[in-house]
């Protein structure tokens, strides 16, 4: 077994190290990039204070490049008996540059350095998601506008309740969005501040810079404390698992209502043949899979805050190997949300729509409330034009011409998606994304 970083002169049981290591190996890969990225700044800090050459801090950026490329290309890999990604980098370095290599862990602990890797993963994985959300708002925006004549029923309790929509029901689910990227900014704006130079969570005798490791890895600012810094461990996952959660609530339910919707008893849209599966003994079957599977993952998205919680709940200050628990269900939810986003936008952009729902008369009573606002337009009042109404429907004497006329903001008339628009592109532009990506391909030399 490899010799651990921490280890002296008693080597730890086998078994103890797989219980301890669990899958913090498999989790890490996802980090080795960040990993490489986090040293690349903090080398460079240490020869900024004289505890690097400057012969000695090129050497190991450049062999950082070298790693740094391995991971982006997938060969990156942590070797038995090496307990994370961290002690994998400085091994490499180490067999390529002797000496050297040992010099780059000055100044931090493992602690603030898995700390860094989370924020550079996680803001990065953020920025994704946010042009996944965007991608679909932009969809939806189009159907709605689109669309905007057909009707279709709109339900309370299941039962028909009011005209609505196709306009409607696209554009909900967008304006939806915006408020979930609201939640989303402020999870990237939590993770945009540099946690590396709090060590294990009570700093460093060695005159570090944190401002410069900020500047260099494109930080918004820093967390001061640093016995915050450490707090922030779990803290950081959890909020943006909300934003997260945010999302998945209301993939999952477009997902349920285009399930619903697409069923022969409604008959309101007809996905696209090739996104649905057939059965096995019934040839006549166009199953929603898609959808389906997105609302099962999109509810297990939401369930991840809790997760969160129950791993870090009750916890003192300082660190504590339950954080790394987190890792195992926060690391993998990125892409899983993606690839819904992905999903549902390529099929609602080709989703069918029925023009001619409400030719059905089993719809008819939906113009009920059209039909008492006309009377009370006319001068009855409300209460005797309700009334009067609903005993034409009991007595089965009510007839409407099937034509709505709303004009009032947000209504079927005047969507208002030129302002739904204007607010997304208004939280789009605050997150700054620009800063991150030109920070990190400054380090890269790219």
């Amino acid at each position: 077994m490899a010799q651990k970083l921490w280890e002296k002169s008693v080597q730890v049981n086998e078994e103890i190290d797989r219980f301890t290591v669990g899958r913090d190996r498999e989790m890490d890969l996802y980090l080795a990039k960040h990993d490489v990225i986090g040293s690349m700044a903090h080398i460079t800090m240490l020869e900024s204070i004289g505890l690097l050459e400057a012969d000695e801090l090129s050497a190991l950026l450049e062999e950082l490049k070298n790693i740094y490329a391995s991971a982006e290309a997938g060969d990156f890999v942590i070797e038995d008996g090496i307990e994370d990604v961290h002690s994998q980098v400085e091994l490499m370095l180490t067999r390529k540059l002797g000496d050297i290599g040992k010099k780059i862990h000055s100044g931090r602990s493992r602690n603030d350095q898995v700390l860094v890797d989370l924020k550079l993963f996680t803001r990065a994985q953020l920025k994704e998601i946010a042009e996944a959300v965007e991608d679909l708002f932009k969809v939806l925006v189009a159907q709605s506008n689109k669309y905007k004549g057909v009707l279709m029923p709109g339900y309370t309790h299941l039962q028909i309740a009011m005209p609505s929509s196709f306009g409607l029901w696209f554009g909900a689910y967008a304006e939806s969005l915006v408020d979930d990227m609201m939640f989303l900014q402020a999870a990237f704006k939590m993770c945009n501040r540099n946690p590396l130079g709090s060590a294990a969570g009570y700093g460093s005798s060695f005159p570090l810079n944190r401002e410069m490791t900020t500047r260099l890895l494109g930080f918004e600012s820093m967390n001061y404390n640093v016995v915050y810094a450490q707090m922030g461990r779990g803290k950081m996952e959890r909020n943006v698992a909300f934003a997260m959660a945010s999302i998945a609530g209301t993939v999952a339910k477009l997902a349920f209502d285009a399930c619903m919707f697409s069923s022969q008893n409604f008959g309101f849209v007809k996905l696209p043949d090739e996104c649905t599966t057939g059965s096995s003994i019934m040839p006549h079957k166009k199953n929603p899979d898609v959808f389906e599977l997105t609302r099962a993952k999109c509810n297990k998205i939401q369930a991840l805050p809790q997760q969160i919680m129950l791993i870090m709940n009750n916890l003192p200050s300082g660190y504590f190997r339950d954080l790394q628990i987190i890792k195992e269900v926060f690391l993998p939810a990125f892409e899983e949300l993606k690839d819904c986003l992905q999903m549902a936008t390529y099929i609602m952009d080709k989703i069918k729509i029925n023009d001619h729902i409400l030719d059905d008369d089993r719809y008819l009573y939906i113009f009920s409330v059209e039909e008492v606002n006309r009377l009370a337009s006319e001068g009855m009042p409300f209460r005797d034009a309700y009334k009067k109404v609903g005993l034409d429907i009991e007595a089965g004497n009510f007839t409407h011409n099937k034509q709505v006329h709303h004009t009032h903001e947000g209504s079927i008339g005047n969507l208002c998606n030129d302002r739904i628009l204007a607010l997304m592109n208004q939280v789009v532009e605050g997150f700054n994304f620009a800063t991150m990506e030109e920070a990190e391909k400054s380090l890269l030399g790219r």
